[in-house]
């Protein structure tokens, strides 16, 4: 288990890849983007993340806890996270994945060439 922000969670993103591959998991991500995200906007915003946080597990965030959140992920400044804007930050946020992030990528990288 980690602690994010005063948020403790058990990172089970490593045994994901392990199961599904690369491959796999960026459609598990890209599936959380679209359950998280404002259908209207085509982003996750402060209140698709507040309506949704139950699917987390995090009900209990208060507010401000949740525009933290946001502002980590929110590398254009916009207020919202767009796709990749959400996976970076689940790769950030998985302590085990950014150290094999390196290994992941060059994975993703070699198949996309074969």
């Amino acid at each position: 288990m980690a602690s994010r922000n005063g948020v403790v969670f058990e990172d089970f993103f490593p045994a994901m890849v392990d199961k599904l591959g690369v491959d796999g998991f960026m459609k598990e991500l890209s599936k959380g983007f679209n359950l998280l995200r404002d259908d209207d906007k085509g982003a996750i915003t402060f209140e698709s993340l507040k309506k949704n946080s139950a699917l987390l597990g995090l009900e209990g965030m208060r507010d401000d806890e949740l525009r933290l959140m946001l502002r980590e992920g929110d590398l254009d400044g916009d207020g919202a996270l767009n796709e990749k804007e959400f996976c970076v930050l689940m790769f950030r946020l998985s302590p085990s994945l950014m150290k094999d992030s390196k290994e992941l990528l060059e994975e993703a990288v070699v198949e996309d060439y074969l």
